[in-house]
């Protein structure tokens, strides 16, 4: 299974991001052919201000990026990870991910479960349940005869979620991001390959890079997108800037790894 990660930087302007993200995707899958391609947390808007965000977000199956997300996987016949969006549902707004197969199905949607409210240790304050209601469902999904496992950034840090996804019979997990640069230096690698060591799967970590602006304060995702095998060992990684790349996962290897290290077998508390 081949994996193309695309690494963004979104702005404010949902119109540009799609541009973006559109021209990426034609790029990235045109050069690396891919089984499946995946795109940074809140690919289509970033920043700006709560009402803009709410202004930016779609009804499923409806918009803008539902469309662009579709037409690439049926044009290309990949499947699709969307990263995440604003999503509309009646009078709340969600950090949802879409998921689509190669004929352009909706075959998944997860709702990000953890919120990002924290003061950053440069006393930059970030307030997502301000603008999104938390999910409650762990999602996972088959993908190619593959249990997937769905989370969103923040969800890093809650090994609890992997755990749990990994009972449900996950061997891949997703985690697109826009993680900060303050904690995204020391601990946006740390997390993703503890993640994928405690697990034994491999982590797709789409990322955010470079600078944007939210409520008038410079603000920076840390970019250094990655995929991590259940060994622990980084097998892909972006380069600084835009752009994307590609690795393939063997699940041989997996199987191997997780008979050789039988912890998933050896857990004795939930």
């Amino acid at each position: 299974m081949k994996i193309c990660v695309i690494q963004m930087n979104s702005q404010d302007d949902k119109d540009a991001n799609l541009a973006q993200a559109r021209s990426l995707l034609q790029e990235a899958l045109e050069a690396t052919k891919p089984d499946i391609v995946v795109l940074p947390e809140l690919f289509t808007y970033l920043g700006g201000t709560v009402d803009g965000a709410k202004q930016a977000a779609e009804t499923v199956p409806d918009g803008p990026a539902f469309e662009m997300l579709q037409n690439a996987a049926t044009n290309h016949g990949v499947f699709v990870y969307g990263g995440s969006m604003a999503e509309r549902d009646g009078d709340k707004y969600y950090n949802t991910t879409l998921v689509f197969d190669p004929s352009g199905t909706l075959i998944a949607r997860y709702r990000k479960i953890h919120m990002f409210d924290v003061v950053t240790p440069d006393g930059k304050v970030f307030h997502e349940s301000a603008t999104y209601t938390p999910g409650e469902e762990i999602v996972t999904f088959d993908m190619a005869g593959i249990a997937v496992g769905a989370t969103i950034c923040y969800d890093l840090r809650f090994p609890e979620l992997y755990i749990s996804l990994v009972k449900a019979g996950a061997k891949l997990i997703f985690a697109p991001a826009a993680f900060t640069l303050m904690t995204g230096k020391d601990h946006w690698e740390v997390l993703c390959r503890a993640r994928a060591i405690e697990s034994q799967c491999y982590l797709v970590a789409p990322n955010q890079t470079g600078p944007y602006v939210e409520d008038g304060v410079e603000r920076a995702s840390c970019g250094n997108s990655m995929i991590v095998d259940p060994w622990g060992t980084v097998i892909g990684r972006a380069r600084d800037g835009v752009g994307f790349f590609a690795a393939e996962l063997d699940f041989a290897y997996q199987d191997r790894v997780r008979g050789d290290l039988p912890s998933l077998k050896n857990r004795v508390l939930s």
